[in-house]
């Protein structure tokens, strides 16, 4: 298993990927709640959010590095030749320019725009969530 962040705590009885998938999905539906609320950067922040952590579960079962943002896409790289599934050269770039929306002036922002990158997001989440189940 990979070592924690420093920024998290350590815990002995903790499954790390549970609680990444866990968080994942709580940041998919934070960030649909601050796109309904109008609060686009922070529907965007956390549509990336969500992709970064089940990134996180699957790096953590699959026993990948991951623990700086550069490294989301090499996760991503793994996960499309473990799956074949290719539509996640695809998704991935869509949730990390979700991570540039939080830069970004709110007149330059469209919440329609917002909310179809977050349905892609989900995808993205459903096809790298059966990664995160551990072999026995």
């Amino acid at each position: 298993m990979t070592q924690m962040s420093p920024m998290e705590p350590y815990d002995h009885n903790g499954n790390a990927s549970d609680d990444y998938r866990q968080q994942s999905r709580e940041f998919l539906d934070k960030s649909r709640d601050y796109l309904a609320a109008g609060d686009w950067r922070q529907a965007a922040e956390k549509g990336w959010g969500a992709a970064a952590w089940m990134a996180k579960a699957v790096a953590e079962v699959q026993d990948w590095q991951y623990k700086r943002h550069e490294q989301f896409f090499t996760v991503m790289y793994q996960a499309e030749d473990l799956t074949h599934d290719t539509r996640l050269g695809d998704l991935s770039p869509i949730a990390n320019e979700l991570h540039g929306y939080f830069y970004t002036r709110k007149r330059f922002l469209r919440p329609d725009v917002i909310g179809r990158r977050l349905d892609r997001v989900e995808l993205l989440l459903n096809i790298l969530e059966p990664l995160t189940e551990t072999v026995s």
